[in-house]
């Protein structure tokens, strides 16, 4: 930028986009004639958040630009123009109504759009095609919590915000490693200083902090809350005027769980008998108790029944309504909880109604929609199985990789290229779903959207985009209303802003309401443009009685069902559905990392949010480790009735023995064979169609490798690669790593490969002007190929482990190369794993802070800054400093 050049800085107040905390961002736009630059920081005034960041939100900006964008339509693999894309579209979903029904027809959403595009997608497909069949992807995370608030509180109204975090004295957490995946929230939990019970099968960073650590065996969480209320009952620790005037079916509840006395719940749960009783006792004896759940609850063919087993002991002690107490149920996704607001799952109408006759009569009425939807559609799993068998012949999916997410993910691909048209909205180009698709429309992604979104708590907020759509892309919503129109339904799809779909869906929450349903939002149904666009974050209901909005639900003790009392469900705990067997005698359970989000279209942008860990990787404790000969970094193997996976082992000595963990994160755009979900079965909860992710029955072998094979080059060679991976002899495995100016390559053969003519093929007959190196080192064949600048940079060895820091020669696509290539190569050290991406901190750092007499994750934070950007490093930071000590003790 020249020295006389004004520099304009435009601030925005928006959402993080990833998960359900829904933190406040505020965006600094430089904007320069010859330049424009945009920083992220946590929005101070924003209630969820108070300015804190985790380490994705703080790296948001770093996940800009076009690189991969999808950036105009695509017809059959060509680009085309959008009025060729979109009359497309309309003739062959109004060619498939007419011959075939409006059933024959689905959509498919995503938590991660906005509740704008959600509400005109769901108004679309039911109120005027005539289908019920709108399924999202929140039927994989939530809707088993849906079904238990439904059943126990009469709606889906989470009752607890994140102040009862603060102000608890007890926190339980269930399914739940919130240190990394709701990491602001956990901080505020520790910040509170209450105790903490983490419940979970496996050791995580959640735990490491904990007070009480309950392994259970997996899928045994009702039985434990079972026996839970059975001691609550026969300790006489139950408030019984609660129970008296404000619930039903108290007793039918506590005979259920009578025959979960501790002895047998403490079997079945796979624990001592004094740690089980050390949590009943904790919880019977503290009032203020929030019990924060999530996938690990969620994910099971008896989730609902789980929720609810949680929901009954909150009820028998009157722990709602009530600061510092509650039954709270945490979403995986940032949009999550707005898409059940507006009817986003297929048994749900709009506005939190249901097929019930009234409801459809009100919501027609209001909708003016003669044609709409008389019944549920199909639930995600059952939708997918529709498609493969022929019934729906036409599906939408907007703003989601289903090809990756599903149980089965190998069962879904089949579905979609049987398919006779399968359409994808999405923002990014290359996508395992996109390669199913006939039409790729360019839709906008985060920074350029806007609308609103609703957090956990129930809090509305707005997502503000700061940046124009890249190239041809348009806003989920103008492309549905686009469609509609095309349809000869534009009459009721005028919408020129979301602020106009936004006073709509308002209105309807409200409609003909009278405090029958929880969420009403009818107070903010006549907002002008200005105010829409200054709206600040409000949690619902807001109407006529709560025009600022309401923090804690249930204060009054009514509830919205019919007798406006809470419903106790007895409870019969069930074991999984998937169980181990002679073939496949191994849990795998499956979650998130740290810093990752998803399938990683977003995250995978930013390169430090993949140094903590960058590959497709299977966790295994060392037991385990040694009975099937697996050393760490060995390239190994997961079978189950489904499918198979496979990734580099991980002997964690934390991982209990007999059970695996794998992140769900990889796909096959990333890496071979790298699809947790392509070992689940598509087994569901009767209650909420929610798959069985938690539990998958799995056999575990090494698999044996000649060569590993470290690549880096620049993205036109990479393209090639891409092109090249299932025709190498040999490969037993590939992933890749995105880095600036192009992208390293991990791949393992089962004989030696060929560098040379691997190198000569890509670079499609290299002249004179390419400068070749071989270099024949002990244990290691090295290749380097330039011409000033690195065009191919390739390590051979027969163990991963001699082959040198592949962070340390991505560096070299963004510099010329010295004179010397041949030492530099050699010189090049091995890898040491980052702990603290914030700070870009390793491993080996911190080894050494420790031997200099750091004794405290304060102290290491002094000497490093590890620890002191978004914190959520801090569990494992500790847990190197306690090993360290150990040993040295």
């Amino acid at each position: 930028m020249a020295p006389t050049e004004r520099l304009r800085a435009h601030r925005s107040c928006t959402t993080c986009p990833y998960c359900g905390v829904g933190c406040g961002v505020s965006v600094t736009r430089q904007v320069a004639t010859s330049d424009a630059g945009v920083s992220v920081e946590g929005d101070r005034q924003h209630p969820a958040n108070r300015g804190r960041l985790c380490v994705k939100g703080s790296a948001l900006a770093e996940t800009l630009g076009e690189r991969g964008r999808l950036l105009r339509p695509r017809l059959h693999g060509r680009e085309c123009d959008w009025e060729t894309a979109m009359g497309y579209m309309a003739e062959q979903f109004s060619r498939t109504i007419e011959r075939h029904g409006p059933d024959s027809v689905a959509f498919y959403l995503s938590g991660q759009l906005l509740t704008e595009d959600y509400y005109v997608a769901n108004k679309l497909m039911k109120g005027f095609i005539g289908s019920g069949n709108v399924d999202t992807n929140s039927r994989l995370c939530m809707s088993s919590a849906v079904a238990a608030y439904k059943r126990s509180l009469g709606a889906d109204a989470v009752p607890c915000c994140y102040e009862d975090l603060e102000h608890a004295d007890l926190v339980v957490l269930v399914g739940s490693n919130a240190a990394w995946t709701h990491p602001i929230l956990f901080q505020r939990m520790q910040q509170a200083q209450a105790k903490l019970v983490v419940i979970d099968p496996r050791a995580s960073a959640t735990s490491e902090t904990a007070d009480l650590h309950l392994a259970i065996t997996p899928g045994s969480d009702a039985a434990l809350f079972s026996g839970l209320l059975n001691y609550l009952v026969q300790g006489h620790h139950i408030d019984r005027q609660f129970v008296a005037e404000h619930s039903d079916g108290f007793q039918q509840a506590a005979a259920a769980a009578a025959a979960w006395g501790p002895d047998r719940t403490a079997r079945t749960c796979g624990l001592a008998l004094d740690e089980l009783l050390a949590f009943y006792q904790l919880f019977a004896s503290t009032k203020k108790t929030i019990t924060f759940y999530s996938q690990g609850i969620n994910q099971s063919t008896s989730g609902t029944d789980k929720n609810n087993a949680i929901i009954n002991c909150h009820l028998a002690t009157g722990r709602i309504g009530r600061p510092g107490c509650g039954p709270f149920s945490i979403t995986g996704q940032p949009n999550a909880m707005g898409g059940r607001e507006v009817g986003g799952l297929a048994n749900m109408l709009a506005a939190h109604m249901d097929y019930r006759a009234d409801h459809i009569d009100r919501v027609s009425r209001f909708w003016q929609a003669s044609n709409i939807a008389r019944r549920p559609g199909l639930k995600a799993v059952d939708l997918f199985r529709a498609v493969e068998c022929g019934e729906i012949k036409a599906i939408w999916i907007m703003a989601t990789n289903p090809a990756v997410s599903m149980p089965d993910a190998a069962q879904v691909s089949r579905a979609l290229r049987k398919c006779p048209l399968v359409v994808v909205s999405d923002c990014v180009t290359d996508t395992d779903t996109a390669r199913c698709a006939d039409l790729l429309l360019p839709a906008t992604g985060w920074g350029e959207k806007d609308g609103t979104v609703t957090n956990s708590e129930r809090r509305i907020s707005r997502q503000r985009g700061f940046l124009p759509p890249p190239g041809e892309a348009r806003h989920d919503w103008q492309i549905i209303c686009d469609l509609a129109n095309r349809l000869g339904h534009g009459e009721a799809f005028t919408y020129r802003h979301p602020a106009d779909i936004f006073r709509e869906h308002a209105a309807l929450s409200g409609f003909e309401n009278g405090g029958e349903r929880a969420f009403d939002i009818s107070a903010l149904a006549g907002l002008t443009r200005r105010q829409y666009e200054q709206l600040t974050p409000v949690q619902w209901p807001v109407n006529a009685a709560n025009p600022g909005g309401t923090a804690r639900l249930f204060t009054d003790r009514r509830f919205f069902t019919g007798s406006g009392r809470a419903q106790f469900i007895p409870v019969e705990p069930r074991l999984p559905r998937q169980q181990r067997s002679q073939g496949f005698p191994l849990w795998l359970n499956s979650g998130r990392l740290r810093d990752q989000w998803h399938t990683m279209t977003r995250t995978a942008r930013s390169r430090r949010l993949l140094d903590h860990s960058e590959l497709p990787e299977i966790q295994l404790g060392p037991a385990d480790a040694a009975d099937h000969a697996i050393g760490d970094g060995q390239l190994v193997e997961l079978r189950s009735a489904r499918g198979r996976m496979r990734g580099r082992a991980v002997v964690n000595p934390a991982q209990p023995a007999g059970q695996l963990f794998a992140p769900i994160h990889w796909s096959e755009s990333l890496a071979a064979d790298s699809r947790v979900s392509a070992l689940a079965e598509p087994v569901t909860d009767p209650h909420s169609g929610q798959p069985e992710f938690k539990q998958v029955a799995v056999h575990l072998r090494a698999v044996t490798v000649h060569s590993y094979l470290r690549l880096v080059c620049p993205a036109i060679i990479a393209e090639r690669l891409q092109r090249q991976l299932d025709r190498l002899a040999g490969l037993e495995h590939w992933y890749r790593v995105p880095c600036d100016g192009g992208f390293r390559y991990e791949l393992a053969f089962s004989a030696a490969p060929d560098c040379r003519a691997l190198a000569l093929e890509l670079l499609e007959g290299p002249g004179d002007a390419l400068r070749w190196q071989r270099l024949q080192l002990p244990g290691a064949e090295r290749w380097l190929v330039d011409n000033g600048e690195l065009q191919l940079l390739m390590f051979a060895a027969p163990d991963w482990r001699r082959l040198p820091d592949g962070s340390a020669l991505e560096q070299w696509l963004q510099r010329p190369l010295p004179e010397k290539t041949a030492q530099l190569l050699r010189d090049i050290a091995p890898a040491s794993p980052v702990v603290c991406s914030c700070m870009q901190v390793s491993r080996q750092q911190i080894d050494a802070a420790i031997e200099a007499g750091a004794e405290s994750v304060e102290a290491l934070g002094e000497a490093l800054g590890c620890g002191t950007g978004c914190g959520s490093c801090k569990p494992e930071i500790a847990a190197l400093l306690r090993t360290q000590q150990a040993s040295v003790a």
